[in-house]
């Protein structure tokens, strides 16, 4: 249940084509026992007041949406150095939602907020993660962007760099089923249970978009892909520059290789987009808003 002392917090806010709401939640990574005395990386201290009190959750709401029913969530975990407004901005991960057209939710939990840390906080513990999902719900009901009888729908799992901590915890967890989960060069270890996700279900989608730039993540693909052939798992292999909506549609597991840089792989090209519009399960908007979409990809 949502604390009452919270609403207060919430901030809404109209744009062109959907609404942003701001608000806190007790169900985010921080403030957690695991970091009240901050943290030293690389001979730096990052002290828990500026980088592990704060427990914003940002929701970007196209005015299109479903209100009632269930609504499906598109969570976005941000990496290293950044916090959720500002990876919003800097990987556009707004435009390239509402341009898709689906009808969901994208959801951005604040973790460590301008740090280097991996360490997903409450996030790593059971029912902390469906009890974020219950107030993301909620808060949308107190804005009135979905009716009082709606619930939570499918959940995909998203993210870039850092990341992959936090995301693997909520998959070995399991406090509610997810259904897709899309890496932007984010898989450093946790392997066991990104695997253990991927052979639970055959209908769970699991993509990774790789750089050689990302400090280990290219071994930690190849080390996965013999994983998954070792247990007779079929997993796809692409480059980047040839990648088309069919290979995401078809391929359950596939690993996309690109020769950019660690920073960039996210968008323009829109590759996040092109994700969300070739999703396995979320549905798109009844109505899309026209010149929005700009993935240059075809199918082919």
């Amino acid at each position: 249940m949502l604390l009452y002392a919270i609403w207060g917090a919430l901030q809404a806010k109209s744009q062109d084509g959907y609404r942003t709401l701001h608000f806190l939640s007790p169900h985010t990574s921080f403030p957690d026992t695991g970091r009240l005395q901050g943290h030293w990386y690389d001979s730096v201290f990052y002290p828990t007041a500026a980088h592990y009190q704060d427990s914003t959750v940002l929701l970007i709401v196209p005015n299109h949406l479903r209100k009632t029913g269930s609504i499906d969530l598109l969570f976005w975990f941000h990496g290293w150095r950044n916090n959720v407004d500002t990876a919003a901005a800097f990987y556009e991960l707004t435009r390239q939602f509402i341009a898709s057209g689906r009808n969901a939710v994208l959801v951005l939990a604040e973790t460590a907020r301008d740090a280097p840390d991996s360490y997903g906080g409450k996030l790593e513990q059971p029912a902390e993660f469906g009890a974020l999902v219950g107030d993301v719900i909620n808060a949308l009901k107190k804005q009135g962007m979905v009716s009082p009888g709606a619930t939570a729908g499918h959940i995909v799992l998203a993210g870039h760099s850092g990341a992959f901590r936090v995301i693997a915890h909520i998959l070995a967890v399991g406090d509610l089923p997810v259904q897709e989960v899309w890496l932007f060069d984010a898989l450093y270890s946790q392997l066991d249970k990104y695997m253990d996700w991927i052979a639970r279900d055959s209908a769970h989608h699991f993509v990774h978009w790789f750089t050689n730039q990302g400090g280990g993540t290219d071994l930690m693909s190849d080390t996965l892909m013999m994983q998954l052939k070792t247990k007779n798992i079929p997993y796809g292999l692409v480059q980047e520059a040839g990648i088309r909506p069919s290979d995401i549609k078809m391929q359950r597991v596939l690993f996309v290789h690109s020769l950019r840089e660690h920073n960039v792989i996210i968008n323009r090209p829109d590759n996040f987009q092109l994700l969300l519009e070739n999703s396995f399960i979320l549905l798109p908007l009844v109505s899309k808003k026209a010149g929005l979409t700009n993935r240059r990809v075809p199918d082919r």
